[in-house]
């Protein structure tokens, strides 16, 4: 089990830290059959996984829709759904995931937590566009991939939250070659060299 820090700066209340901390613990139980996250980044859980996603909440006051891409073991989607369940009730959050097992296990946090939250098995690219007003995705593909979704799935007005490692600015110029858009790079307060790319104003070049 990981180590589990004081909540107390990220601000949340007690019955969020008691959702996130059930969800640590399933995420224990189940990633040895299903391999959620990888081993290694298991037993840091907490920090590398859970406090990480919360970051992508708090980089905008979200309203209206959220979908989460490629939602795998729940980050930073079905964190997003624990922290609105308390703080932004009227948040209506989608995680969408292909692999059917992946998405037994986010149904099942989502039913242990009492949170409203739905989850859509599919491929990305079936699933129809959804307009929507926060797009998400985390160790999904590379950013020009990652554009074309926002492409699909985000609406016209609405802002994408793409975590990326080392390589972001890379990534950002291969990017450019296909689509415009504007992006700010927020630091990530887990890992120094990574960030939090916030995306707008998504078409192709």
């Amino acid at each position: 089990m990981s180590e589990v820090p004081d909540l107390g700066e990220y601000n949340v209340s007690r019955e969020t830290s008691g959702r996130l901390r059930r969800f640590d613990d399933l995420l224990h139980k189940w990633n040895p059959t299903i391999n959620l996250v990888s081993r290694a980044s298991l037993k840091d859980s907490w920090t590398r996984h859970i406090v990480d996603s919360v970051q992508v909440f708090r980089c905008l006051d979200p309203t209206g829709t959220w979908v989460d891409l490629g939602s795998g073991g729940g980050f930073p989607g079905l964190v997003v759904a624990i922290l609105a369940a308390d703080e932004k009730p009227g948040l209506r959050v989608t995680l969408v995931e292909s692999d059917r097992r992946k998405a037994a296990f986010l149904r099942t946090v989502v039913r242990e937590t009492g949170i409203n939250c739905t989850v859509l098995a599919k491929r990305i690219e079936q699933v129809e566009p959804c307009n929507a007003d926060i797009l998400s995705a985390r160790a999904l593909a590379n950013l020009t991939m990652l554009l074309s979704y926002a492409d699909r799935h985000l609406s016209t007005s609405g802002t994408a939250l793409f975590p990326k490692g080392a390589t972001w600015k890379k990534e950002v110029e291969e990017a450019q070659k296909e689509w415009k858009f504007g992006s700010e790079a927020i630091m990530s307060k887990t890992d120094s060299s990574a960030v939090i790319l916030k995306i707008k104003g998504v078409s192709r070049a």
